[in-house]
């Protein structure tokens, strides 16, 4: 009964296997534009906004990404994001907000020569910024998609 079992258990694995080995997706060359939807933050006020990305895709990859994120209102997310009024009023939040941001430069640039976002390592501390570029850069292949 075991070995029934075992050999069942393999068949399974195996067309389970195969099934998922379809084409590949591919894409048309040009350059495309993706936004995440807008994330209103948990209950201990981290993360909001959302992320626009513009890809450049060449022979089924991204040749060319910029990324940037955005505040539930639509201001971009800069040197000043994580300030209170133009203060600095808490250094750890506004540390861990411009880390954010330098977090979304690094994932525009570890896209390069790929076309699947999730290759690219969320960085710790830039965590929101990694799901609002998957979810960006999904939302632009899915209109280059062919």
């Amino acid at each position: 009964m075991k070995k029934l079992t075992a050999i069942l258990m393999c068949a399974l694995m195996l067309g389970t296997a195969l099934c998922g080995c379809g084409g590949k997706k591919t894409y048309k060359d040009g350059t495309y534009t993706g936004k995440s939807a807008v994330f209103s933050g948990d209950e201990e006020g981290n993360g909001n906004g959302y992320g626009e990305v513009t890809i450049t895709v060449k022979d089924n990859a991204v040749t060319a990404c910029e990324f940037k994120t955005y505040e539930e209102n639509g201001t971009l997310k800069g040197e000043d994001y994580g300030m209170v009024d133009g203060e600095i009023k808490n250094q750890d939040y506004y540390n861990k907000a411009q880390k954010a941001i330098k977090g979304s430069e690094q994932y525009a640039k570890e896209i390069i020569g790929k076309i699947n976002p999730e290759e690219v390592d969320s960085i710790s501390g830039a965590t929101y910024s990694h799901n609002q570029f998957v979810e960006a850069v999904y939302d632009a292949l899915d209109k280059a998609a062919e």
